[in-house]
């Protein structure tokens, strides 16, 4: 956030304020201080939608003294460049996977990996759970940035040109994942070929045949019509998948306590809203690429994940055991 914001903008805002309560003149409107919220994800996606949501709600709710700036669709950068951002001062918010946060603080990235939770209440139960505290607070420490909360993105799926039924139907698969280092675990685990490519590139790399596969969760093959350039579509649902809200440290830090309270209150709201969209989109995406034509199997899930979980704790992890152990253990 621009120094001016974290000074002047505030102590502007306190004397309005308090010549209102005088009953003296406010002077002169100040133009409102402007934060730039990046993401990747299409304008036509749910995270856009209450990004934009939440900017109209922090200057109604601020009375005009804020604005929020949504940059949607990899606009200022790839996931890696918006998280660098929060440091560089470039960017004040973002959206991103708990993966690329793992980047950073790496037990944060247990909440991103594969066949991690039994299933959504699973998943919620650990967002509203001292372990995510213990791990906001972690990331905190070691980025100086704040997360604010989680938005559910979806449990991710694998589509591609080629039919799966078991994990052995996997063997040698090109597919894409994001760039972060932990989504290799779960197409190592079944013998795929994991490339990284930046979500930007997906829809152009599987058209050109770069890559034969990618996965995500339903919602987000809609709005990026992967299905478009995929024939099967497999409900592997090896990720409960999230995406974190975050705000720089030089932001949050420049705040006063009321408006903390006021950016994480909408921010929240924001979240909440995304997650019900995205829950009652799951609900009703299956029947809706069956009748685009595609192929969509369910399948065995046990035997994809009993292929992962011995390698939970392996050399890829970036959590302890007792960090695990609490995981699981969350009902």
């Amino acid at each position: 956030m621009p120094t001016s914001w974290k000074s002047s903008a505030l102590i502007v805002a306190a004397a309005v304020t308090t010549a209102a309560v005088l009953g003296g003149p406010s002077g002169p409107a100040v133009a409102a201080e402007t934060l730039k919220w990046a993401h990747v994800y299409e304008t036509g996606s749910p995270y856009h939608k209450w990004a934009e949501w939440a900017a109209e709600e922090v200057k109604k709710r601020s009375d005009g003294r804020y604005a929020v700036e949504v940059f949607p669709a990899s606009s200022l950068g790839k996931e890696v460049d918006i998280n660098e951002g929060l440091t560089l001062g470039t960017v004040d918010i973002i959206y991103t996977g708990q993966l690329f946060a793992g980047r950073s603080y790496g037990p944060i990235a247990i909440g991103g990996s594969p066949y991690m939770f039994r299933d959504y209440d699973h998943w919620a139960a650990y967002r509203d759970s001292g372990l995510f505290q213990e791990m906001v607070g972690g990331y905190r420490d070691s980025t100086g940035n704040e997360v604010i909360t989680l938005t559910y993105y979806g449990q991710r799926h694998v589509t591609s040109n080629k039919e799966i039924k078991a994990p052995d139907d996997m063997n040698n698969l090109k597919i894409r994942v994001p760039n972060a280092p932990l989504y290799k675990m779960f197409p190592e685990a079944v013998g795929a070929n994991p490339t990284p490519i930046a979500f930007a590139e997906v829809y152009l790399a599987l058209q050109q045949g770069v890559v034969d596969a990618q996965e995500n969760p339903l919602p987000t093959i809609q709005f990026k019509k992967f299905y478009e350039v995929q024939d099967y579509i497999t409900l592997t649902g090896h990720i409960t998948d999230a995406l974190m809200t975050i705000v720089s440290g030089s932001t949050w830090n420049g705040l006063s306590d009321d408006d903390k309270a006021l950016l994480e209150g909408v921010l929240k709201e924001a979240a909440q809203g995304a997650t019900d969209e995205i829950i009652e989109a799951e609900k009703s995406l299956v029947a809706w690429f069956r009748d685009q034509g595609k192929t969509v199997n369910e399948v065995d899930r046990a035997a994809f994940r009993a292929a992962v979980v011995p390698l939970h704790n392996g050399p890829a992890a970036t959590w302890d055991q007792a960090t695990y152990d609490k995981l699981q253990a969350i009902q």
